[in-house]
């Protein structure tokens, strides 16, 4: 594993050393629960929430009364989602989604619509992965409660103009949901968080544990629609039952303050260890790139190779090199990627395509040499393939 390189940090990040030491605490010594209010036990973990989300909230600049813990950006989107479908004022609920959101929302989307409990319409995108806002404009109609955008991409990396949907529904009492479990960390977070009226992330995704998620409310909007998905105990002002995971917290607030310490210069560094490696592979003949947009996370690019068995290539590269097809939460299935299949690529290419993640613990020469076992790879995949020799060139 040791000899391994890791390019796949969208789909997870190992939890940094410094927020593993932080946690460990609240694990044996300060193992109280936050609910116990008799005895000193709880009150020190009580205190270790409290001071860990106002952390989180000034990190962001955001209110500490805007947050609610969740297990994960998985129940957050459920949550969310749930909380517009059937029981909102005036029966309002038409819900617009894109074809290319995280199958956290998709799902969930297609389990309200089949139990009746939503109308939902899909936004088509462009060949960037950028929403058609004009069809969204026509999509909206007097019964539509919420739109749910994703904010970037995790397979492409695209980033959503929020702004301009934003613009487009001020007014119109219709709400803003943003996934933006790939960008917590990766960029700033001031503009989207005064933008969504919610949002959901993931503390996994940014170098810290798994298990934990949050689900952000914007001020004024938390008693508006948001309702409790699970029950039992009336923890977090009743908004999500059960004992609060005070080591995890801890240390999503860890997570988000180091991310957030080093924002400009991590940044830099994986924009520019990015586009040497799309450089390096984009010298592979008959290579294409997914990842065109003009605003995209710093970190992510999703490739496809022409005459390539995309899973035959993923399984030759998995002895040396750790990247994906996608979203780990949709890696096991067959069909080409349902977000480059919405950006009109070629099924052919779509499932010759590799999406490849940077993070914290990247370096240049792990780029470098990805860039040499990739292009051998390709090559040797195309030696056996009779298509690569009778192609017209």
């Amino acid at each position: 594993m040791d000899k391994k390189i890791y390019l796949d940090y969208n789909a997870t990040t190992p939890c940094d050393p410094i927020v593993v030491d932080h946690m460990i605490p609240f694990f044996s010594e300060k193992f109280g629960n936050p609910s116990s209010s008799h005895h000193a036990y709880g009150w020190i973990a009580r205190d270790v929430v409290r001071e860990s989300t106002q952390l989180i909230a000034e990190t962001l600049g955001i209110s500490s009364g805007t947050l609610t813990y969740t297990s994960g950006a998985t129940e957050s989107a459920n949550m969310i989602l749930k909380s517009f479908a059937g029981t909102n004022d005036h029966g309002r609920n038409h819900i617009i989604t894109c074809k290319t959101e995280h199958k956290a929302v998709l799902d969930t989307c297609d389990w309200l619509q089949r139990n009746e409990l939503a109308d939902v319409s899909y936004m088509d995108v462009d060949e960037h992965g950028l929403v058609d806002l004009e069809q969204l404009k026509r999509a909206i109609r007097p019964e539509t409660v919420l739109i749910a955008i994703m904010h970037s991409n995790n397979e492409t990396g695209t980033i959503q103009p929020l702004e301009k949907i934003g613009k487009i529904i001020d007014g119109r009492n219709i709400r803003l949901f943003t996934d933006a479990t790939q960008s917590l960390g990766k960029v700033p977070m001031d503009t989207l968080l005064n933008i969504a009226d919610y949002a959901c992330f993931s503390a996994h995704k940014l170098y810290g544990p798994k298990g934990i998620g949050l689900v952000y409310a914007r001020k004024g909007r938390e008693d508006e629609f948001l309702q409790s998905l699970i029950q039992g105990g009336g923890q977090q002002k009743r908004m999500r039952g059960g004992t609060l995971n005070t080591p995890s917290i801890a240390g999503f607030a860890k997570a988000i303050e180091l991310a957030y310490a080093n924002l400009a210069q991590e940044q830099a560094r994986l924009s520019e260890l990015r586009n040497r490696l799309e450089s390096g592979l984009m010298h592979i003949e008959l290579s294409n790139s997914n990842s065109r947009a003009e605003h995209r996370l710093p970190n992510t690019t999703n490739v496809s190779f022409s005459y390539v068995d995309g899973f035959k290539l993923l399984s030759a590269l998995s002895r040396n090199i750790a990247v994906s097809n996608g979203s780990a939460c949709n890696s096991s299935n067959e069909d080409p990627s349902h977000v480059l299949r919405a950006m009109g690529v070629n099924p052919d290419l779509a499932f010759s395509s590799m999406r490849i993640s940077l993070g914290r613990y990247t370096t240049e020469s792990e780029v470098d040499r990805a860039i040499e076992i990739i292009s051998e790879e390709v090559s040797n995949q195309r030696a056996d393939n009779i298509l690569w020799e009778r192609r017209v060139i």
